[in-house]
């Protein structure tokens, strides 16, 4: 698991401890679904079962393998849309291209991030290199949604690239841990990331037998979820193994420790730590869309339809011809069929856009505004 490693992790800052400090307890521990999505990514749905309220503000979240590719098979999405929140890609292990209608794009390997505001608008389209396809090769990655408050959904979308020489690297307090700051403040230090909604987001390799006290803002959720090998989490130490995801409660730090023996695929326990100030507004999700009310979401349906959310670049134009629907033999569990029913003005983009996985019936929550 390459993503940012270093030689010796004792030159590393360390977290400082914090004497009487109240460890969160863990509310629940889900298990993530598995499948395929989209041109045949194998994906674990993190946030599965789990509600909005307690995500807030995250909505979704997706393992993308970890998966060995034979030359031929690496897929991606096609040309989709997106308004009202960020899609955060972080890749562990091989490489991914980003191109959207905005301008923004690039290549992101090892321990690099691309950090998408679709904001009012935007499409995209995230591929593997053709030199990938055609060699096949190991692929490990997260996405990311990361809500916007109502007063920014609606501003001009935007593109950063975060490199992985740039991410904050701290050590735990007994050497045990490496901790990687992708994006807001942990103990003082700062990740690269710039966020529009106020969170931090980390990356943690866990040696065996060790333990990770972090100091967590109180204001913030605190999510933990186990990406590989096996530990326990909260002053009760419950365990928790790949594919699942620990929702803490209030306090002054999160408890992680490693279980003393791991498999020999997994000699770590590697965490995605993710918690952030909750907006507390209304939601309303559907497929790429993430508003605060269901009259939104069918706005930007049409505003979809009506090319008012960008154009497809000339050159990419030929890749983004509807195809034929793809047989998928191990669909996620929770996944809604696709509709065929032609009454619903928008039962013919949920077929398409259903490139992540999204809900295609209306998720909503909080004090939702009635059309």
């Amino acid at each position: 698991m390459p993503a940012v490693t270093v030689s010796d992790i004792t030159v590393l800052p360390r977290i400082s401890s914090t004497p009487g400090a109240q460890p969160r307890a863990v509310k629940s521990i889900t298990t993530a679904p598995q499948g395929f999505e989209g041109e045949g990514f194998p994906v674990r749905r993190a946030f599965a079962g789990v509600d909005l309220a307690e995500l807030d503000p995250f909505i979704h979240l997706d393992q993308m393998g970890e998966v060995e590719y034979a030359p031929g098979e690496p897929k991606g999405t096609p040309w989709h849309p997106h308004r009202g929140f960020e899609t955060v890609t972080y890749i562990i292990d091989g490489i991914f291209d980003h191109q959207d209608s905005n301008g923004g794009g690039g290549t992101i390997t090892d321990g690099d991030t691309q950090w998408m505001t679709a904001g009012g608008g935007i499409l995209h389209i995230e591929t593997p290199p053709e030199s990938l396809v055609m060699s096949g090769g190991l692929f490990h990655g997260f996405q990311l949604w990361v809500n916007l408050p109502a007063a920014k959904k609606w501003s001009p979308p935007a593109y950063q690239d975060v490199r992985a020489k740039d991410v904050a690297l701290l050590s735990s307090h007994d050497g045990g841990a490496l901790i990687r700051i992708i994006a807001g403040e942990l103990d003082g230090h700062v990740g690269p990331g710039s966020t529009q909604t106020p969170i931090t987001l980390i990356h943690a390799s866990v040696a065996a037998g060790a333990e990770l006290r972090l100091p967590w803002r109180r204001d913030y959720n605190a999510l933990v979820y186990a990406m590989s090998g096996h530990g326990f989490v909260g002053a009760g130490s419950q365990p928790i193994q790949m594919g699942q995801l620990a929702v803490f409660g209030e306090g002054d730090e999160i408890v992680i420790r490693a279980a003393q023996h791991q498999e020999s695929r997994s000699p770590q326990l590697e965490l995605f730590i993710l918690g952030g100030a909750p907006i507390k507004e209304p939601v309303a999700w559907m497929g790429p869309f993430v508003m605060n009310t269901k009259r939104e979401v069918l706005q930007a349906f049409e505003d979809f339809q009506k090319g008012l959310l960008g154009s497809i670049p000339a050159i990419y134009k030929e890749d983004a011809k509807p195809k034929a629907p793809i047989a998928r033999t191990d669909k996620l569990q929770g996944d809604s069929p696709a509709r065929t029913d032609t009454s619903n003005p928008v039962s013919d983009a949920a077929a398409i856009l259903d490139v992540h996985g999204a809900p295609i019936d209306m998720q909503e929550s909080g004090d939702n505004s009635p059309l």
